[in-house]
């Protein structure tokens, strides 16, 4: 697909002037997208097309936002094939899994709906001879800058708060995935929002900065790396702007006295391996505590590791490629690090000859001394021994990182234990780190977020609150603060 007209700004489609570039299937390593970058000119453009819209659109009643953002619903639904083919077909993920994604959009949509009303409603009290009034402003031009993993579902948990808010935004998609966003902003147009509310940029991370660093813009919404967010937190930290965080992590499964060891390894597999393990909450260290089901468990998880179909696009594959050669050369390069380390291969990741296909991998590394501290972004699972749970909370809590951890274990009290000391944002039960609702918070501590959680939480960074005490009449009160005399 050649996109000359890859730049969405101000309700029009206009060519990108800075570097040319092109999207890959993963799958077959063929060009499926061309198009250009914007330069510094266009993203100034977008931004200041976007500031003179926001005082109409953050005036406009909650209802007829609501409105905009129910038509844009309808759009995506309607096009929901379509928008999961091209995902598909950029990332690599398997079909059952887009159509999961968008499936799981339209449910983000209603989900922050509800949100905006219930977090942001205005509440008024009655005072002594007045009222106290309880409303949310808008912040301005909101930059959204969307991931690979997930590149239609994870920006809007930013975009359609913002704009929900009263906001108007300027998205900047991955690199990686511009197929994606470019078709996304196609369904926007159809939805005829007013001039300038939704704009987007393509580009590199040159071009996010120059989004990110521009005067007009007051929040800046990033979902993907650690490195990337925490340079951006330095970045902005003497500045004004609202920056909300959702970063990766290295994230401990610790396993203990279970029930069903089948179902436990379905539930490793889930959590580590999905997606080829890119996404955010995979779990990256599983911690066993040992015991009588210790050896069988693992036997197991490398049988049934073995055995998992991967491919794309069809019905019965559980994943896919990673996103990029660079990728997948970054994880076999992780992979012989922990192996020349004293790590014991159980599964080894294997490269395919054609696309960028990783088979899963687990190395047992419990005997490695000072451990990097790392989000290995694939299906490469590290594996831990430990004595009881309390080193099990111990070795998942020795990490910069907090956003996923969970527990397997048939004994509630181990849970309330694990719940009571592990430092994470998501804590899970007998349920795959990757489970999150839309309708809790979703965020993490440490190198993972900046205390800003989105899903639920998200209308709060997209509107500040203010307090107002209001009366209808100026009156002289009957009882003057002493030392006064009128």
């Amino acid at each position: 697909m050649v996109s000359p007209k890859s730049l969405y700004i101000n309700n029009e489609w206009i060519e990108g002037k800075g570097d040319s570039f092109e999207s890959l299937n993963p799958a077959t390593e063929e060009s499926i997208w061309k198009g250009r970058f914007a330069d510094f000119y266009q993203v100034d453009t977008a931004v200041n097309l976007a500031r003179r819209s926001f005082e109409m659109w953050s005036r406009r009643p909650q209802s007829i936002r609501t409105r905009y953002v129910e038509i844009i619903r309808e759009k995506i639904e309607s096009r929901s094939e379509e928008l999961a083919e091209a995902v598909s077909k950029e990332t690599g993920k398997a079909l059952w899994e887009t159509r999961l994604e968008v499936k799981g959009l339209l449910s983000k949509i209603d989900i922050t709906m509800d949100a905006t009303k219930e977090r942001c409603s205005d509440k008024e009290i009655d005072g002594d001879g007045c009222k106290y009034v309880l409303k949310h402003k808008a912040h301005g031009v909101m930059a959204v800058l969307g991931p690979f993993n997930f590149p239609v579902h994870l920006p809007h948990g930013h975009i359609i708060p913002a704009i929900l808010a009263g906001n108007t935004v300027v998205f900047k998609p991955s690199e990686l995935t511009p197929m994606s966003g470019q078709l996304l902003m196609d369904i926007y147009s159809d939805a005829k929002l007013p001039d300038g509310v939704i704009n987007m940029v393509q580009g590199s991370g040159s071009v996010g900065e120059a989004l990110s660093q521009h005067r007009g813009v007051a929040g800046i919404l990033f979902t993907g790396s650690s490195k990337t967010g925490h340079r951006l937190s330095k970045e902005f930290a003497q500045e004004p702007k609202i920056l909300a965080l959702e970063m990766g992590g290295n994230n401990p499964l610790v396993v203990s006295e279970i029930d069903d060891i089948d179902a436990a390894v379905y539930g490793i597999i889930r959590s580590a391996f999905i997606t080829s393990g890119q996404r955010c909450t995979c779990a990256r260290r599983l911690i066993l505590v040992d015991n009588a089901q210790t050896d069988d468990l693992l036997k197991k998880l490398v049988i049934a590791t073995k055995n998992i179909k991967i491919g794309a696009y069809d019905e019965d594959v559980f994943c896919g490629p990673v996103i990029s050669k660079h990728a997948r050369d970054t994880l076999l390069t992780w992979q012989d690090n922990l192996i020349a380390q004293g790590g014991e291969p159980l599964v080894k990741m294997e490269a395919s000859e054609k696309g960028y296909f990783l088979s899963p991998g687990i190395i047992e590394v419990s005997k490695i001394n000072g451990l990097a501290d790392e989000e290995y972004f694939g299906p490469l699972l590290q594996v831990f021994l430990v004595r009881n749970i309390a080193d099990a909370i111990m070795l998942a809590n020795n990490t910069n990182y907090g956003l996923a951890a969970g527990l397997f274990s048939k004994h509630e009290f181990e849970f309330v234990h694990f719940y009571d000391f592990i430092r994470a944002g998501i804590i899970n039960w007998n349920s795959p780190t990757t489970g999150a609702s839309g309708r809790l918070p979703f965020g993490g501590v440490g190198h993972s977020g900046n205390f800003r959680p989105s899903a639920y939480y998200a209308p709060d960074y997209c509107a500040y609150p203010t307090a107002s005490t209001q009366s209808e009449y100026l009156k002289l009160p009957k009882s003057l603060l002493p030392g006064i005399e009128i």
